[in-house]
C-alpha cells in the first residue's frame, strides 16, 4: 500500500519535472509525438481515460529512474 502511494507521489513528481522541462507547452512537438505514439487512433482503448495512462506513464517513467 506505501510503495502503491510512493509510486503515485513519484509518477506526479516525475508529470511536474516533465512538464517545467517542456514550458508546460503541451502542444510542443515532444507531446504531439508522444500522444500519436501513445493514441495512434487519437482516442485512448475503451474504458481507458487520457489522464489515468498519463499517471500510469509517469509512474513508470519514476520506477524506470529508480530502476525497480
Amino acid at each position: 500500500m506505501i510503495r502503491g502511494v510512493l509510486d503515485i507521489l513519484g509518477g506526479l513528481y516525475e508529470m511536474l519535472c516533465m512538464g517545467i522541462r517542456s514550458r508546460f507547452n503541451l502542444r510542443g512537438d515532444y507531446w504531439s509525438w508522444r500522444t500519436h505514439t501513445a493514441f495512434p487512433d487519437g482516442d485512448p482503448p475503451p474504458g481507458h481515460s487520457k489522464p489515468r495512462l498519463a499517471l500510469e506513464y509517469f509512474i513508470w517513467a519514476h520506477r524506470i529512474r529508480k530502476l525497480r
